[in-house]
């Protein structure tokens, strides 16, 4: 499936220049995206009475908007395909979608919660008209049988993790230092660069991506009318069979911004001594895959290239398998990880594993995702070439889905219950700290330090303890000085949560001489918080927590669960290589009979045919 024209292009390095011009508007973009994905899972889980304020809700609620919010992202893609095949064409779709993203970032940038709901809403609908169009575009640039397909849409998935990598850094650093809308306004600007840099190379790309629907050229215009064939059908078949392959992939490695943010957060050592940082936020580390895709996108493609030399199996559709399991085999790090914090109690990991579990998610991605893209390109009817597309990025957003209910079961239901102790009760169990108050001084916000304990200003606090069953009763201790926690807080009498939790720490042989740990959340009532005379009243505080032992342990069996089911399903997949094959009818057996490549400018695989 080809349209790309017939007219000679300029090129710059052996490609296209309307490559580049795809490559810097997909890198803005990603940016843009990226960044305000690393913070997403992180804002939404924030206490909305925390210094710099998020939305407040359960890490397990927080997943869960994810998941929705990452699956709609992609499935808006089909409405998006369908628009430019039908209405539009996919150049004039994806300057709509930019527009779109463009006002969604903005809106995302002002701090109030309907604000953040309108972003998330008019960012799907950018992303559903910009992502199938644009790589569609990339397709489209080269004709049938183009040795270079592969390589350039490597080149432009180098631009979009280009664009991932710098986000997740400088949009993670800028929020955790000026508060998260700074962080979402900087990610904004990111993509309005990225409209403008399209808006500016339409020169480059006057033959690519128009409505094929007035087309003048006769074999566009038959190609548009014609029913599929029995080639094509079968075609079809293995697209949509691979769009399985799609699923369980993504479901596994987009646990990135949802459950390993999370984890990241939570569990792993991130402490560090570099100019006035003390730790590595959290969101950072979303750009280690992009950073490796950058360091390894070529050497992988390069390897595929000797795979394929020495006459070995390099179908799409092989390296999509072995992508996949490698991806999965990440997980192995994520359960040491798990088995190291879970050794001493209230234990966090060490930043390696962390480290090690993304260089193996992105040889993976770097084994199946570019290739899938270049896959549907080279299989597609040019008639549905837009919708397939789409198809591909909704198989995306179901992973995304799928991920999101895995990052769910990997978050315990917290127990809840109310402050009962006074506010002068509280001090001996924290200690007075640095706490940022904000005024309005003269109409302007001013931000002042006070050094007080943090009830005194309505902020959040935390007891460290340990519990056990001690006379058909729960026994709640101080980690540390063994005082009695139990005048603190009350449990709430909902669903029989005391009686549940006794008999979780009975199953597990849970006493006194070998107890159990909790992290005591007290949070103020966020509405209550906001009335002034309330303020330091020491009132209206609810208190929540997780068994430690039994998260670690959670997490542990999600960890080995994401390994074996992807190593698995990679593994059918090889056994079922043969027969999918078929119905490909020797797609990509045509490839390297035009347009050898330039020598040096294969960043990746030249041929992908057995």
């Amino acid at each position: 499936m080809s349209t790309a024209t017939t007219i000679k292009e300029k090129e710059l390095f052996g490609h296209p220049i309307g490559l580049y011009v795809l490559f810097f508007t997909e890198l803005w973009e990603r940016f843009s995206y990226y960044g305000m994905r690393a913070l997403l899972t992180l804002y939404i889980a924030t206490s909305a009475t925390a210094v710099d304020p998020g939305l407040g809700w359960s890490s397990k609620d927080a997943i869960w908007l994810y998941g929705w919010y990452t699956m709609l992202v992609y499935v808006a893609s089909i409405p998006g395909g369908w628009i430019a095949d039908k209405f539009l064409g996919q150049k004039k779709t994806v300057m709509l979608g930019g527009f779109l993203l463009c006002l969604g970032h903005g809106v995302l940038a002002i701090p109030t919660t309907w604000a953040f709901f309108t972003g998330l809403v008019l960012i799907i609908l950018g992303v559903g008209g910009l992502k199938p169009n644009i790589s569609t575009m990339v397709g489209g640039l080269y004709k049938e049988g183009d040795i270079r397909r592969d390589s350039g849409f490597t080149i432009f998935y180098i631009g979009i993790n280009i664009g991932a990598f710098l986000s997740s850094i400088i949009v993670g650093l800028v929020a955790y230092k000026y508060g998260w809308h700074y962080g979402f306004g900087l990610a904004g600007i990111g993509m309005l660069i990225g409209q403008l840099v399209f808006i500016a190379g339409q020169k480059h790309l006057k033959h690519v991506g128009n409505f094929l629907g007035k087309s003048e050229n006769p074999e566009e215009k038959e190609a548009m009318n014609k029913p599929l064939t029995k080639i094509e059908k079968d075609r079809v078949i293995v697209l949509l069979i691979s769009f399985l392959i799609v699923i369980v992939f993504w479901g596994a490695f987009e646990q990135a911004g949802g459950l390993m943010n999370l984890y990241t957060d939570a569990k792993v050592d991130r402490s560090i001594n570099f100019a006035s940082l003390t730790e590595i936020p959290a969101a950072v580390f979303q750009s280690l895959n992009a950073g490796y895709i950058i360091i390894f996108g070529t050497i992988i493609g390069g390897f595929w290239i000797w795979w394929k030399k020495k006459g070995r199996e390099s179908s799409s559709l092989f390296k999509m398998a072995i992508g996949t399991i490698i991806m999965g085999l990440g997980y192995v790090f994520m359960m040491f990880a798990s088995k190291e914090a879970g050794s001493v109690e209230f234990g966090k990991a060490a930043m390696v594993w962390v480290f090690l579990a993304y260089l193996f998610h992105t040889i993976g991605e770097l084994c199946t995702s570019p290739v899938s893209l270049s896959f549907i390109t080279k299989l597609a009817p040019v008639k549905y070439a837009s919708i397939m597309m789409g198809i591909y990025f909704a198989a995306t957003g179901f992973g995304n889905k799928l991920a999101g209910s895995i990052g769910e079961s990997a978050q315990l239901e917290a127990y809840q219950g109310t402050m009962t102790m006074s506010k002068e009760d509280t001090y001996k169990f924290t200690s007075k700290d640095s706490i940022k108050v904000k005024k309005i001084v003269d109409g302007k916000k001013v931000i002042n330090d006070v050094f007080v304990y943090p009830i005194e200003e309505d902020k959040n606090f935390s007891i460290k303890g340990k519990v056990y069953v001690e006379n058909n009763d729960v026994v709640f201790k101080g980690y540390k000085n063994g005082e009695d926690l139990g005048n603190t807080f009350a449990l709430n009498d909902v669903n029989d949560s005391k009686e549940n939790l006794i008999q979780y720490l009975n199953d597990n042989n849970v006493t006194a001489d070998n107890p159990y740990h909790v992290n005591l959340k007290f949070e103020k009532d966020a509405d209550k918080a906001q009335v002034v005379e309330n303020k330091g009243d020491g009132k209206n505080y609810g208190v929540s927590f997780v068994i430690e032992e039994e998260q670690n342990e959670q997490e542990y069996k999600i960890f080995q669960f994401l390994t074996f089911f992807t190593v698995i399903f990679g593994l059918l997949l090889i056994l079922f290589l043969k027969k999918l094959k078929k119905l490909t009818h020797g797609a990509e057996d045509k490839e390297g009979t035009i347009n050898e490549e330039t020598e040096g400018f294969e960043l990746a695989d030249s041929k992908s045919n057995s």
